[in-house]
């Protein structure tokens, strides 16, 4: 009875060894970038990815419009978007309902007033309440993700071409 116990106890004590050991590797990990969209996409083209990287948040909005954000995640996440590009919910995209794809915005968080650079490259809904539904990765950058809604600020910086 004693040897069963005892081998019993190795067991326990390896496992838990295992088990310590994978967290603390998983710990060590990478996490997720987040990166201009520009970078996060394959259907973007040069001229589009080197115009991103002069805007700033002192560059002039072209247009500026204030209204509610919401944002999307995991149902839509590696689905086809309409721009044709595959929905990375990490990425710093959107959906609006007219704006053309590759539209480049400023958004920022009138609560809090962190802010984003992101792209424009799906389609969402013409919704009274709101004026853009934001990728997953643009609302963890704006703050947003336990109120699920924010009052922003979108400054168009650069109109894109459908």
């Amino acid at each position: 009875m004693n040897k069963a116990l005892s081998i019993g106890k190795r067991i326990l004590i390896n496992f838990c060894f295992l088990i310590l050991s994978s967290l603390l590797f998983s710990a060590c990990a990478s996490v997720p970038r987040f990166t201009s969209a520009a970078e996060n996409t394959e259907n973007s083209d040069s001229v589009v990815e080197e115009e991103y990287k002069l805007l700033d948040e002192n560059t002039e909005p072209l247009e500026s419009v204030v209204g509610i954000a919401s944002f999307y995640a995991e149902p839509f996440d590696k689905k086809e978007t309409a721009s044709g590009e595959i929905y990375d919910k990490y990425a710093l995209t959107a959906a609006h309902y007219s704006y053309p794809f590759n539209t480049i915005i400023r958004v920022t968080n009138l609560t809090n007033n962190k802010m984003a650079f992101i792209r424009i490259n799906d389609r969402m809904p013409k919704h009274p309440a709101r004026i853009i539904d934001l990728s997953y990765g643009t609302a963890l950058q704006l703050d947003m993700i336990s109120e699920g809604l924010a009052k922003i600020r979108l400054d168009i910086l650069q109109w894109g071409e459908e």
